[in-house]
């Protein structure tokens, strides 16, 4: 068996494989009495503020592919909106079998109804990825001034010393100066196709110096993770025992579940148990805690699963290549 093969298996049952680690984690650490507690919690929910948390979601992934939009616009294209919204819930779809496969998939997708490349397509979603990461790190950052005690307590990263940091940091500046020198300077046949692709990911990756509109799409990327955080915040009112969660314990429950769902196949079990291990901090039963984070997760995964489906059959209905 080649690499190649190797590789895509590992991709899936990497994912898979914590995923049923983590099952067996909740198993062991739950009694059945507080796994009934966190069943009977999830059938109880208030129902009303569930359905306005998925509509907050929902809301999101449109103006998300509203923003995608912006990107794609200095790039000579004309996107449609309905092609940008069905391409990236098909792609969030796929995102629930193999983390960050939806990200290539959306790119492909959306290269092959219009007249962008591959790359290009795809150079503007990790334009989008670094815009969330900095969205992600300035949240990180708002909730160290806030609970700082607690994060950090979460992250495990009190020890973590300068001189750890710098020694990891070096050999990765090292090897990255290497790689553009050969980058550049190769004649060798595969380096030259690098080339060539990492040139059209630039294009598309640069297609945000070239906005037109630019503060619509400050504005929509506040948007997305303020609902983000939203529809996280309303879910608290749902069940009994989280509606007094304050704003900074809010904060270091949602990146915790951030986190959580770029390790496993969307999230699947992690996301609970990352949601619980916070609430411990701040004195919440760990049924409650595991009641809420199976409810966000479960409304908000069965509607990406529901219109990433439809989408990919609208799909080749709404548009036909070019």
């Amino acid at each position: 068996m080649t690499s190649k093969p190797i590789i895509k298996w590992m991709k899936i049952l990497l994912p898979f494989g914590l995923g049923l680690f983590f099952l067996w984690y909740f198993l062991q650490s739950t009694t059945s009495t507080q796994r009934e507690d966190i069943w009977n919690n999830i059938k109880h929910a208030n129902l009303y503020w569930v359905l306005l948390s998925v509509a907050l979601g929902f809301l999101s992934h449109i103006i998300r592919a509203n923003r995608w939009r912006l990107l794609l616009k200095p790039l000579n294209n004309t996107p449609k909106l309905s092609t940008c919204f069905f391409t990236v819930m098909f792609g969030y779809l796929a995102n629930l079998g193999v983390p960050r496969s939806g990200e290539v998939l959306r790119g492909a997708t959306y290269a092959s109804y219009t007249n962008l490349s591959f790359e290009q397509s795809f150079g503007t979603i990790i334009t989008e990825r670094i815009i969330d990461f900095i969205m992600l790190l300035l949240i990180i950052g708002l909730a160290l001034v806030l609970q700082s005690e607690q994060l950090l307590s979460y992250l495990n990263v009190d020890n973590l010393g300068a001189i750890y940091t710098i020694v990891l940091i070096i050999p990765i500046i090292i090897a990255g100066y290497f790689f553009v020198r050969i980058l550049k300077f190769s004649n060798n046949k595969f380096v030259l196709k690098l080339r060539i692709f990492l040139l059209g990911l630039y294009d598309g990756i640069k297609s945000i110096f070239g906005l037109k509109e630019k503060w619509s799409f400050v504005i929509q990327t506040i948007s997305i993770w303020g609902l983000y955080f939203l529809m996280f915040w309303i879910i608290k009112f749902s069940i009994p025992g989280t509606e007094n969660m304050s704003l900074g314990g809010t904060l270091v429950a949602f990146i915790a579940g951030a986190f959580s769902m770029s390790i496993t196949s969307g999230g699947v079990i992690v996301y609970p148990i990352a949601i619980a291990s916070v609430y411990r901090l701040y004195d919440v039963p760990v049924e409650i805690g595991q009641a809420f984070g199976w409810i966000i997760w479960t409304s908000h995964t069965l509607i990406v699963i529901f219109t990433g489906t439809i989408s990919a059959i609208l799909l080749p209905i709404f548009n036909k290549k070019l």
